[in-house]
């Protein structure tokens, strides 16, 4: 037995070769069970945009039931569907804004890596060690941002250094 080729689209594997595989792919239904596939991870701004350019469907609504299903051009969502529709997608924008404006409080992220790199490169033309390990401790206590320490499982190479720095052993051999 050959090699099969298994499309995840329409859970059916069947035998491949180029011939096999270019007729299934090229298939009507392999486009539509892709299409439904796809449609599963729209917004809903984007399914209600959709659902108010089409006009209803008078054979679903008399009879609860269309020949076409899915690929019916016109709409089977009932007015009180297109309601909630509504509001899930206003309560969406509201929480996205929600969420933006606690994200952002008073500065953006740009704005502190343009002020941390300024400050960098003040301290380095000074030259002066102490300085820049003093400034970049009390960066770290005052000028990280809160959005960065608010990520949940942050890798360790961007959370801040502990209040003592950093521990160096210096009796471990290098090389």
């Amino acid at each position: 037995m050959g090699k099969r080729y298994y499309c995840d689209y329409c859970d059916r594997s069947f035998q491949d070769n180029m011939h096999n595989r270019k007729k299934h792919l090229n298939g009507v239904q392999h486009h539509r069970a892709k299409k439904a596939w796809f449609d599963n991870f729209r917004d809903s701004a984007a399914i209600l945009n959709d659902e108010q350019e089409k006009k209803p469907c008078r054979k679903f609504l008399q009879k609860g039931i269309c020949d076409f299903g899915f690929n019916c051009r016109f709409s089977h969502m009932t007015e009180e569907e297109l309601f909630n529709l509504k509001r899930q997608v206003e309560d969406e924008r509201q929480h996205r804004e929600n969420s933006d404006d606690r994200i952002m409080p008073g500065r953006s992220i740009e704005e502190w890596l343009s002020r941390r790199e300024k400050k960098r490169a003040a301290l380095g033309s000074k030259g002066d060690l102490k300085n820049e390990e003093d400034s970049e401790e009390s960066q770290a206590e005052n000028g990280i941002l809160q959005q960065l320490l608010s990520i949940p499982d942050l890798p360790p190479s961007l959370q801040p250094p502990p209040p003592g720095g950093w521990k160096v052993n210096m009796n471990t051999e290098w090389g």
